[in-house]
């Protein structure tokens, strides 16, 4: 039984969880605008004979971090749904700190590599958890509001982390940058094991239940189309520092008001998205990959001038971004008891597509086709993405005609 908790301090326990929130938004993407100078420290030789197949290869270290979120998410998920939540959370958090650290530290590409796999690990259960932890606190029939908060930690990571964190790898090198996030990471540990109250695990759930979820075939259409989709946006923002410096031909020091833009468009997309979905998800999923066509159109043709590259930036990060309520809730419309593993598979949908548009992208720049390339190739996955959604519709709406009624 959880004590109720006085105003102050729930606000304190959730800033406490959103602020891991904002850490996991750092990790995930501060090496978008760090990328040639990963890639000049880490593959010094291929960088001076070929620095878009350096910058390509280095785009490895998005993937790999994308794939440990994949394995991770469900799999932490559904072994831990038992488990006390907070001693869960504290746990993420330390082994997301030392993650990074180690991120930061190791000498070679491929220990780096590995590293950035081992962080993203404990990603998607950490939302997935501390989501739940959130709606606990706020009280019953709040779910939305727990899930929006600890996502908000994510997107003003984009708006203020990520410049900033990559403004100071700019200047002080990309593994100051590493650092410092592992230290927002070990003060979101401490906050946690303070503030946030007690929560106990499911004592009901098992690892087979939770498992139970991949026996739904709507839960696999709306894992591809979280894929399909975050895979156009993670494409552009994945090669967002070499657009900066290769196609508008501005200085480095641009990348971070870029970032900025993008960020905020993230934040505000998030936002009407999840207020779209609360309407209608399956609409809003359909509004968001036309609206997402039409940017990644006027992006990829319009980069060369810096006021139509923050313009289009933004557009980019508010389509994105409003995709992601719209799969998170029909993800728990769809899995039934499984809400645990449900809370979690929206960021490994997600990590999937950071996974596939980064390696994508990356493939098509080192086939020299430029650094706009990656938004024609996030404009071509805009259609298997809507034709799972549509499938995911199709599917719905004939269970419903079909359905025997009650008797």
């Amino acid at each position: 039984m959880t004590v109720p908790l006085s105003p102050a301090r729930a606000r304190l326990a959730l800033l406490a969880l959103a602020l891991g929130g904002f850490g996991i938004g750092s990790t995930e993407f501060v090496v978008m605008g760090l990328l040639p100078n990963i890639a000049s420290d880490l593959l010094p030789a291929l960088d001076a004979t070929d620095h878009d197949a350096a910058v390509a290869q280095t785009g490895w270290l998005i993937s790999a971090y994308a794939l440990g979120v994949v394995v991770g998410a469900p799999t932490i998920a559904a072994l831990g749904a038992r488990f006390p939540r907070k001693r869960l959370i504290i746990v993420l958090l330390a082994a997301l700190s030392l993650a990074t650290v180690a991120s930061a530290v190791l000498p070679t590409f491929g220990l780096v590599l590995l590293a950035r796999f081992v962080a993203g690990l404990p990603h998607g259960a950490y939302f997935g958890i501390a989501s739940l932890v959130a709606a606990s606190i706020l009280g019953e029939g709040a779910r939305a509001r727990g899930v929006a908060f600890v996502l908000s930690g994510l997107t003003i990571a984009n708006v203020i982390g990520v410049p900033s964190i990559t403004y100071l790898g700019q200047a002080a090198g990309w593994r100051v940058a590493y650092l410092a996030v592992a230290a927002i990471f070990a003060l979101a540990c401490v906050l946690v094991a303070l503030l946030v109250p007690f929560q106990a695990g499911d004592s009901a759930a098992t690892f087979r239940r939770e498992l139970g979820a991949f026996r739904r075939g709507q839960v696999w259409l709306a894992v591809l189309i979280g894929s399909i989709g975050f895979g156009g946006f993670f494409a552009v923002y994945s090669y967002i520092a070499d657009v900066v410096q290769g196609v508008t031909k501005l200085d480095a020091s641009f990348t971070p008001i870029v970032l900025v833009a993008l960020g905020l468009g993230m934040t505000i997309g998030n936002i009407i998205g999840g207020r779209a979905a609360d309407r209608h998800v399956m609409r809003t999923v359909f509004a968001s990959f036309g609206a997402f066509a039409v940017a990644l159109t006027g992006f990829a043709l319009t980069a060369q001038w810096w006021p139509t590259l923050l313009l289009f930036a933004f557009l980019v990060g508010a389509v994105g971004s409003s995709l992601g309520p719209a799969v998170q809730t029909r993800l728990m419309d769809v899995a039934g008891d499984s809400q645990t593993l449900a809370a979690a598979l929206n960021h490994s949908a997600l990590n999937i597509g950071n996974s596939l548009g980064a390696y994508l992208g990356g493939l098509a720049i080192a086939g020299g086709l430029g650094y706009t390339a990656p938004a024609w190739v996030g404009l071509a996955l805009c259609v298997p993405g809507a034709a799972f959604a549509v499938a995911s519709w199709r599917v719905e709406r004939a269970s419903i005609r079909f359905t025997p009624p009650l008797r």
